[in-house]
C-alpha cells in the first residue's frame, strides 16, 4: 500500500524514531502501524521513546566552519556525564558538519543521512539513547555565511576542538586583510560568549521584549512619586541603559574595558585596510531556556529506600 507523509509522522510522534526509520519500517510492514512499531522496536530504535519525556539540559554546543560559512548545533542529554562520552561528542561534532548543509533548518539536519550508516541524524541520536541509557535531543541550529569577509567562532569551556558548553559564531564582511579581520572576530566572539548580547543593535531587538521593559521600568519610576515630566525623562534614561547593556554595538568591548564594540571595530579598520561590517552573530549557551526540574537528592534518596520524611 501507499505510504503517506501522515502516517510517517504519526509512528514518529508515536515512537521519537526519525521519519527514514519510520517509513522504512512502514514499508516493511505494509503500512501495519502496529507491527510498524513491533518492527522498530525489535532493532532497539523505538526503545528511545520510553525516554523522551525526560528533561535534557545537559549536552554539547557543536561548531563546524568551512571557508566563509559556519555552522552551530545544540544537542542535549540529560547529564554532563554522556557530554564526557566519545560516541556522544564524535556524534556532536558529525551533526555539527552535517549542519553547514542544513541552512539553519533543523528538521532537514534531523532527517539528514548520517555518516557511516544507513540511516538519518534523528535515528542515530535514538540508537545511541539505546545504547547510552539517556534522552538526547537535536534542539537546534544556526549557520552564518559572509560573501567578501570572514566567519570567526569561540567554543567556551571545550571538551575538544569544536565542541563545548558556549558556541559563538561572529560574520565581518570586508574586503580588508583577513588576518587582521579574523583576528577582530575571535576577539568579538569571546566579547560575546561574556557579555551575552541579545542583539546587534537596538533596530534588531524583540519589540515585545523592549516593551515589556519599558512597562516595568515605568512602574518602578511611577512608585518614585516624580512627576509626570521627571519620570518620563528618567525612563529614557533608564531604557538607554538598558540598551547599552544588551546590543552588541553598545556594550562595552571586554578585550580592553573602555571602548564600545561599535568603536572598536571602526577603530580595526585601520588595520584591515577597508570598511568592516558586523552582520551576524550566533550564541549557543547549552541548555538556556530550557526548564529544568528542581530535585531534593536526600528526598530521592530516602523515597528510594522507603523511608517517609
Amino acid at each position: 500500500m501507499e505510504i503517506t507523509a501522515g502516517m510517517v509522522k504519526q509512528l514518529r510522534d508515536s515512537t521519537g524514531v526519525g521519519m527514514m526509520d519510520c517509513k522504512k519500517a512502514l514499508a516493511e510492514t505494509n503500512g501495519d502501524m502496529e507491527a510498524a512499531i513491533d518492527w522498530l522496536r525489535t532493532r532497539g530504535l523505538a526503545k528511545a521513546a520510553k525516554k523522551a519525556d525526560r528533561v535534557a539540559a545537559e549536552g554539547l554546543v557543536g561548531i563546524a566552519t568551512a571557508g566563509t560559512s559556519a555552522a552551530a548545533v545544540e544537542v542535549n542529554s540529560e547529564t554532563d556525564f554522556v557530554a564526557r562520552n566519545e560516541q556522544f561528542q564524535d556524534i556532536v561534532g558529525t551533526i555539527a558538519k552535517l549542519a553547514l548543509d542544513a541552512n539553519g533548518d533543523v528538521a532537514k539536519l534531523a532527517d539528514m543521512p548520517f555518516p557511516g550508516s544507513a540511516h538519518s541524524v534523528s535515528a542515530e541520536l535514538n540508537d545511541a539513547i539505546a545504547k547510552i541509557g539517556e534522552n538526547m535531543n537535536l534542539r537546534r541550529t544556526a549557520i552564518v555565511s559572509v560573501t567578501d569577509g570572514v566567519v570567526e567562532s569561540y567554543v567556551h569551556n571545550a571538551v575538544k576542538a569544536g565542541l563545548g558548553k558556549i558556541g559563538i559564531l561572529v560574520a565581518l564582511e570586508s574586503s580588508g586583510d583577513k588576518a587582521a579581520l579574523s583576528a577582530l572576530g575571535k576577539q568579538l566572539a569571546m566579547h560575546i560568549a561574556a557579555a551575552q548580547p541579545q542583539a546587534i543593535s537596538t533596530d534588531e531587538l524583540d519589540q515585545d521584549v523592549v516593551a515589556r521593559e519599558r512597562a516595568i521600568i515605568l512602574e518602578q519610576v511611577k512608585e518614585s512619586g516624580k512627576s509626570a515630566e521627571i519620570a518620563e525623562k528618567m525612563v529614557e534614561g533608564r531604557m538607554r541603559k538598558y540598551f547599552e547593556e544588551v546590543t552588541l554595538l553598545s556594550q562595552v568591548f571586554v578585550i580592553d574595558g573602555e571602548t564600545k564594540v561599535a568603536d572598536a571595530i571602526k577603530n580595526a579598520e585601520k588595520d584591515v585596510g577597508a570598511p568592516i561590517k558586523l552582520t551576524r552573530f550566533v550564541r549557543f549557551a547549552l541548555g538556556e531556556g530550557i526548564e529544568k526540574a528542581e530535585s531534593d537528592f536526600a528526598a530521592e534518596v530516602a523515597a528510594t529506600a522507603g523511608v517517609k520524611s
